[in-house]
């Protein structure tokens, strides 16, 4: 069960809208750090620092691909964060501008 005190640590990685919309972004699919930042026009170490706050804070989950490490929603545990993912405006266009394995 969680702690109020866990919930609100999640929710104050959700207050900061790079943050959100990269959850958004991720919403529609996997994807790595250098299409994250030029989805969101944004610098790579910006994104990183995001990235590495949502997976401290286990919103995020990371795969390595050969060179290459991609990002997915952790949604162990948490019906909420998507229950709020789904009402955030959509990133679908802008996610779905980048192929697979485009880094």
């Amino acid at each position: 069960m969680l702690s109020y005190a866990a919930v609100a640590e999640e929710l104050k990685l959700l207050s900061n809208k790079t943050r959100l919309m990269i959850l958004a972004l991720l919403k529609e699919k996997e994807m790595c750090v250098c299409d994250i930042a030029a989805a969101l026009e944004s610098t790579q170490p910006n994104i990183s620092q995001h990235l590495r706050k949502l997976k401290t804070g286990n919103l995020v989950r990371e795969t390595r691909r050969g060179q290459w490490i991609y990002y997915a929603i952790n949604r162990d545990n948490k019906p909420y964060i998507s229950d709020i993912l789904n009402d955030v405006p959509s990133m679908k266009h802008q996610a779905m501008q980048f192929q697979s394995e485009s880094c």
